[in-house]
């Protein structure tokens, strides 16, 4: 972490302020009753192999806009490894990016407001940088046995970076909230606003139940709230040979934020939450496995989405064994949603191009049972030729492989912006049995 300037005099107040308060009992956190549909296997924070948490850190926050990341972080140092952090005054400012990713059996009882400074310079500079998609985050969480909740609320400013984007398109937005190595742990009853990309990121992580979450993302103005999309790197795209693939990608970089994005990750539960906002509510990333979704109300999504996948040459994406049960989706561009991309165009001199699809693997064992729509332009949108015209989707299959996909027990009114059709289904033979 490094701390702003105008901090250093006040390290020796936050240190007094966020001392352990030993209580006499084991503190707990809310029950998350998971229902109707149970995971694969319990979730830690169910079981009673958590590890009690018996003491409490208050983080103070110095008000007036100055940066409470140096509280926060002695509270985490006294309440690591057994104590509850208590962030239960109005507002906190975070300024400073924050490498959370060493914590043991740690909770954090979030009843005020966190809120990230909108200094879009400062964060552009020194944010954490992923390789996929380019992402960014403002701080990234990891570890062993975690607790959010407490009714309070995250907020990205994302109006900020919104009006920013609207004058320059390649600015890079940090993700709200990024789980980066979470082996069990557990999200509830927090509130999300304005994140200036995704909401969430759980990467690399498994054992995770996120439960009564509640997500929005609304602008102010006439600057619409923005995403990073499918991004591309426009050196490998050649606007005379894929004139749909730049238009679709420009429309993409243009729309809001994903709810939930998981890559890399397993046994997760996403449940009973409610979410606004214009791009995924859910979407499944490369190689992720074992994941309920049920009871979302959604409003606005592009609906909850397996991909993209098969995005690069040489790399393999696999998501299995998902079943997304009782979600209701609102408006949204669709309902049920799986999208891979075509082979890759070769260049002109026969070599392959990078991000444009060609990439390998399969999605297998995913089931959408009793989705409610209610004026979704697609309840169900099936691809093989993502961001990619159907001459050239016809010419250069897919190698992801579509088997044993259901959708069942849909309900509800379908918008008619393409009736009468309610879905769509493009495929390359060869790759859906």
């Amino acid at each position: 972490m490094r701390l702003n300037p105008s901090n250093y005099a006040l390290v020796s107040i936050l240190l007094l302020s966020s001392c352990a308060e030993t209580v006499s009992s084991a503190l707990s956190h809310p029950e998350i009753i998971i229902s109707p549909l149970q995971p694969s296997k319990p979730h830690l924070t169910t079981t009673t192999l958590s590890t009690p948490r018996n003491r409490n850190c208050h983080v103070s926050s110095l008000g007036s806009g100055f940066d409470d990341s140096a509280a926060l972080l002695s509270a985490i140092k006294s309440c690591n490894h057994g104590g509850v952090v208590q962030l239960n005054e109005t507002i906190y400012k975070i300024s400073t990016p924050l490498n959370l990713q060493s914590l043991q059996s740690i909770d954090f009882n979030i009843s005020g407001t966190i809120q990230f400074s909108p200094n879009i310079t400062y964060w552009t500079a020194n944010s954490f940088k992923y390789v996929f998609q380019n992402s960014s985050a403002f701080w990234q969480w990891g570890g062993n046995d975690i607790n959010w909740y407490g009714g309070g609320t995250i907020d990205g400013n994302g109006q900020s970076w919104w009006d920013a984007f609207a004058k320059d398109s390649t600015l890079a937005r940090p993700i709200l909230f990024v789980m980066n190595g979470l082996n069990g742990g557990s999200m509830s009853g927090l509130k999300m606003r304005s994140p200036p990309n995704w909401f969430n990121f759980i990467t690399g992580s498994e054992d995770v139940l996120i439960s009564g979450m509640t997500l929005t993302a609304v602008t102010n103005n006439l600057n619409p709230v923005k995403n990073s999309g499918e991004f591309l790197p426009y050196s490998s795209i050649y606007s005379t040979e894929l004139p749909m693939l730049n238009k679709q990608n420009k429309q993409n970089r243009q729309i809001s934020k994903d709810g939930w994005d998981t890559y890399l990750s397993s046994h997760i539960t996403i449940q009973n939450s409610t979410i606004l906002n214009t791009d995924d509510c859910v979407s499944f990333k490369p190689n992720s496995s074992s994941i309920l979704v049920q009871n979302l109300a959604c409003t606005g999504s592009h609906g909850i989405s397996v991909g993209s996948l098969g995005q690069y040459v040489g790399v393999t994406d696999i998501v299995e064994d998902i079943y997304i049960y009782n979600n209701t989706l609102s408006k949204s561009g669709d309902a049920a949603r799986i999208k891979v991309w075509a082979g890759a165009v070769p260049n002109p001199n026969g070599s392959l191009p990078y991000g444009v699809g060609g990439g390998n693997g399969s999605v297998r064992n995913v089931t959408y049972d009793s989705m409610t729509i209610a004026g979704d332009d697609y309840s169900i949108e099936l691809t093989s030729c993502y961001m990619q015209t159907t001459a050239n989707c016809n010419a250069y299959l897919t190698k992801m492989i579509i088997q044993d996909v259901v959708f069942k027990n849909f309900a509800g009114v379908s918008s008619t912006k393409y009736a009468p059709k309610v879905g769509t289904l493009i495929c390359s033979s060869a790759a859906v049995s």
